[in-house]
């Protein structure tokens, strides 16, 4: 059972009905609640799945709970003239303490108890929000629209000829609700999401080094000098808010911004070092213009004394600052893609940089923000190639303030293989060689360091991109902030053992599954305390997909030889023979004709097993239908097998007594009978979708 499914993936929808039907056997037995409002929690499910950035079902915080009874469910599920409104509220409380239950939960979302206080704070509104029409769908809509003047939602014939009424504009309807539910749809967008590409975990200092870094940035330092200039009772500025040019003489060589000689300063336009510093300033509300005086932000008197504080401030005062570093949208800026999209190809340029092996070279990262800038505008990079060199120059406007304030670093070097051996996209242009003038010289008592000029990254050394640790942990908290995904190597150190090692299987890389298993261990008394709680995790984990997948990554995750020798032995477990003999087998370590006559038994169990987890009822009969008496034979097999886990098979001889067994029935439909519903269907819900 994963817990992360591509949007496209064909296998969500069944592994979402197995964890519904396994949700109501367990509501039934532990939690004693009778009825369980299924297509509610499997409305969860796909909310969670399809309307999130990130897709992680067993990752739960408040504001998912707020979003999907608030707004998702408004939005999506359809309740027609005399049906009962889903209880989503219960539902969700019964999913979440489920997930909890069965290890299922990942370990870096909120606490239970936490969330269902959320629920409950969220349920007082979950009627009225399903009420309020202009919280609706389109599709919602229409849909109960069409119910509700007596068409019959099952016939196509009757549905067409509603929307031909509808375009001809004789169904009646409000249209205040239709303006704000069309308006809604323009500016938010459908109710789905589009998924985030997934980052590869990363290694981060200390915050106390993190701190240490940030205050050896030089231009924290100018910032804070310029709101200690400022101070409480402001200095006076010109009719516009800019610095006189006295005063900015006097600041430029109290900052030490190495601008031009006070002599030589005849406006503050020839200080441009310290008007950049005066504008980052404003930008992370340090200092503020009011009645013609520039001020210091009372509030920011508390991260003026934290370097690390500060320095966040102003990374992300950078993202507002299109217009202070690219200048006004006139003349040569006009043609700017940079400009126009400033605030999405920024976010795009720290997020590709984020969590890569290797720092990418210049090359690589200007061509795939041109590539998006064709798709976005329409394009060709020959025809347009002004346009391209123009926004070359912003972006390398916007890295060199990056660079000064320690987010970003630019070594010159050789690219890595793996750049050298990919082909660049077609169409490509050239960058502008060097740096900006006027930007360069940010670089204090510093001269500029060329920039080779080459379209190739394998031509020679060439220009590298990575970010600092400053930038990446600046980058994930926007990661997390936007509800992605962005493991870090240590959060997991007090997880239980179950959501480590379902994390480690979905969402880490061997090295770092290794390195955060090694601190897991650790925290936890050493391997002599530790690995029995990794093993009675998966001992107890209900899903057997999950529980292969999670000792799997164990072994993976020890060194080499130890792993090996730590599932040998394992193979005589009587819960763990199947996964141990599964991980074995794939590592070659044991053959099909090395094992014994019950444990090819249990194998063949142990394979029926997944496989219906993996497809649900439905696939499983599919595939019986498909493959005839041979799987009919190893399903037998299977069901006389001493497999360990006695529910699984319980489960699966219950399949296996609804599954016809005439030839008729395996070659495809016994005559005289209906079609089957589609996978993940339940009557009476499939109009809620």
């Amino acid at each position: 059972m994963r817990m992360h499914y591509e949007p496209d993936d064909d296998d969500f929808e069944a592994a979402r009905d197995v964890l519904v039907g396994r949700l109501e056997r367990w509501a039934g037995q532990v939690q004693g609640s009778a009825a369980v409002d299924a297509f509610a929690v499997a409305a969860a499910l796909d909310y969670r799945h399809g309307a999130t950035v990130d897709g992680r079902l067993g990752l739960w915080e408040p504001r998912h709970v707020e979003a999907f009874l608030l707004d998702w469910a408004p939005r999506s599920v359809t309740v027609l003239p005399g049906e009962e409104l889903p209880e989503a509220p219960e539902a969700l409380r019964l999913l979440l303490r489920y997930l909890d239950a069965t290890g299922l939960a990942d370990p870096r979302g909120t606490a239970l108890e936490t969330l269902l206080g959320a629920v409950d704070d969220a349920a007082a509104g979950y009627p009225r929000a399903m009420a309020d029409r202009t919280r609706w769908g389109l599709a919602k809509f229409w849909t109960t629209l069409a119910a509700e003047q007596g068409v019959d939602l099952g016939s196509p014939s009757a549905l067409a000829r509603f929307s031909e009424r509808a375009r001809r504009g004789e169904v009646p309807y409000d249209e205040d609700v239709l303006q704000a539910i069309a308006a809604r749809h323009m500016t938010e967008g459908p109710p789905g999401a589009l998924r985030a590409e997934p980052q590869l975990p990363v290694i981060l200092p200390s915050p106390e080094t993190l701190r240490a870094e940030a205050g050896r940035v030089t231009l924290l330092g100018m910032l804070q000098g310029l709101a200690e200039w400022a101070g409480r009772e402001g200095r006076p500025v010109t009719a516009t808010g800019r610095l006189k040019t006295s005063d900015a003489r006097e600041l430029a060589e109290r900052l030490g911004t190495g601008d031009s000689p006070p002599a030589a300063v005849r406006s503050v336009d020839d200080l441009p070092r310290l008007s950049l510093v005066f504008e980052l300033a404003k930008a992370a509300r340090l200092v503020r213009v009011a009645k013609g005086r520039l001020y210091a932000v009372g509030k920011a008197a508390g991260d003026l004394k934290d370097p690390l504080a500060l320095w966040r401030r102003a990374f992300s005062a950078v993202f507002g600052m299109r217009r202070p570093l690219l200048g006004a949208k006139s003349g040569w800026h006009a043609e700017s893609m940079l400009f126009d999209a400033y605030e999405d190809v920024l976010p795009d340029v720290l997020n590709t940089l984020y969590s890569l092996p290797h720092p990418m070279p210049w090359p690589r990262l200007r061509d795939s923000v041109d590539h998006a800038y064709r798709v976005r505008f329409q394009l060709d990079g020959a025809a347009h190639r002004m346009w391209f060199d123009d926004a070359h120059r912003d972006l390398r406007v916007v890295l060199d303030l990056l660079e000064e304030l320690g987010a970003v670093e630019r070594p010159v070097g050789l690219a890595d293989p793996v750049y050298r051996s990919l082909p660049l996209p077609t169409g490509t242009v050239a960058p502008a060689p060097g740096r900006p003038a006027g930007i360069a010289e940010l670089r204090a008592g510093q001269a500029p360091v060329p920039v080779p000029d080459t379209d190739e990254p394998s031509d020679g050394p060439v220009e590298l991109i990575r970010l600092t640790a400053l930038g990446a942990w600046a980058v994930r908290a926007r990661l997390l902030d936007a509800g992605r995904d962005a493991p870090l190597v240590g959060e997991l150190a007090h997880a239980p053992a179950a959501g480590l090692l379902g994390i480690l299987a979905e969402h880490y890389d061997t090295e770092s599954a290794r390195l955060e298993l090694d601190r897991w261990v650790q925290c936890h008394g050493g391997p002599e305390h530790a690995f029995p709680l990794l093993l009675d995790a998966i001992r107890t984990m209900p899903y057997r997909t999950r529980g292969q997948a999670m000792l799997e990554t164990l072994t993976a995750a020890l060194p080499e030889g130890e792993g090996n020798r730590f599932t040998l032995p394992l193979r005589y477990d009587p819960q763990l023979a199947p996964f141990a003999i599964g991980v074995l087998v794939s590592r070659g370590l044991l053959a099909p004709e090395d094992l014994t006559e019950v444990e090819s038994l249990v194998m063949v169990a142990e394979g029926m097993l997944q496989f219906l987890e993996v497809t649900g009822p439905d696939g499983f009969g599919d595939a019986i239908r498909a493959q005839g008496a041979d799987f009919r034979e190893a399903l037998d097999v299977a069901l006389t097998a001493p497999h360990p886990d006695h529910a699984a098979i319980r489960d699966l001889r219950e399949v296996a007594a609804r599954l016809p067994r005439t030839p008729a029935a395996r070659a495809g439909r016994r005559p005289g009978t209906t079609a089957r519903p589609a996978r993940g269907g339940k009557p009476g819900h499939a109009r809620r979708r």
